[in-house]
């Protein structure tokens, strides 16, 4: 499966470091990514690929909200189908 993974927050020291070490033990391949600051804001954003019948999709939301609390920032995951559908209405 692709899927698009967006990161938002105050930036601070760890935050890739920190969400790409999760997603390596998940099995997650970052195919692409992108990542900036504006200001004091750090913006990620990463497409994903994965095997969806080893790791489901809710399975990782779940792992990388985790990841996001403990960096006090905000993670999403949305499989590229549905973020495509969301863009193109």
């Amino acid at each position: 499966m692709i899927a698009i993974l967006t990161v938002t927050g105050l930036d601070h020291t760890g935050i890739v470091a920190a969400v790409s070490t999760r997603l390596a033990e998940l099995d997650v391949n970052l195919c692409n990514i992108s990542q900036t600051i504006m200001g004091e804001y750090f913006t990620m954003i990463a497409q994903c690929e994965f095997d969806e019948r080893a790791h489901p999709i809710e399975s990782l939301q779940s792992d990388l909200r985790a990841v996001g609390e403990e960096q006090q920032v905000v993670v999403r995951l949305q499989s590229e189908a549905i973020f495509r559908a969301m863009h193109e209405l």
